[in-house]
């Protein structure tokens, strides 16, 4: 049987409340981050920048919506 609790947290990094699973900080690797700060982490280290990254977030948010 599936477990249906819904996991609620604090990002750390830009504090905001978010459901779901964490992703890893690359910046220290212990911290759990928000699934959006753990994609602009993704993002920054090969080189995209903050415009691109938030249209990236941006797509991926209205692809998962729903």
């Amino acid at each position: 049987m599936k477990n249906n609790i819904t996991r609620m947290a604090v990002c750390p990094l830009c504090g905001r409340v978010y459901h779901g699973a964490p992703a890893l900080s690359r910046e220290d690797n212990e911290t759990l981050i928000c699934p959006d700060c753990g994609t602009r982490q993704a993002l920054q280290s090969i080189g995209v920048d903050s415009a691109e990254q938030e249209q990236i977030i941006e797509t991926i948010h209205r692809h998962t919506q729903g």
